[in-house]
């Protein structure tokens, strides 16, 4: 039952996020999943509706050891150079429901860190 309420939450909360926050051709959206096993980071033109550039840490060629704070400051730093190369510098951070730390936290400093505006 606990779980159910948990998904709920963030199923409420994602929404009043995404009321806020659209990404546009402009400035996309950078958009983020977090599984058990692993992290997701996509950044979206919502005008479009369509996925510009992704990374994960379940993909063939990441290869970054450590804990999954970590591998998630990969993820970040990797769609962030995915981003540059595609010509995107600036975006809006869509947390998708989750709290602002930890994971998502690290996600978010390794694509500043890698270039990426927000």
């Amino acid at each position: 039952m606990a779980g159910k309420v948990k998904l709920s939450r963030r199923e409420r909360i994602k929404k009043g996020i995404r009321k806020r926050v659209s990404g546009s051709t402009e400035r996309p959206r950078l958009s983020v999943f977090r599984s058990n096993k692993g992290i997701y980071a996509q950044i979206i033109d919502d005008i479009a509706g369509k996925t510009i550039v992704s990374a994960s840490s379940v993909e063939k060629d990441f290869s970054a050891n450590g804990n999954k704070v970590d591998q998630s400051k990969e993820v970040g730093k990797k769609v962030a150079e995915k981003a540059i190369a595609a010509g995107i510098k600036q975006v809006v951070f869509d947390r998708n429901g989750y709290l602002y730390h930890g994971r998502i936290k690290s996600l978010a400093e390794g694509a500043r860190e890698a270039g990426l505006i927000f």
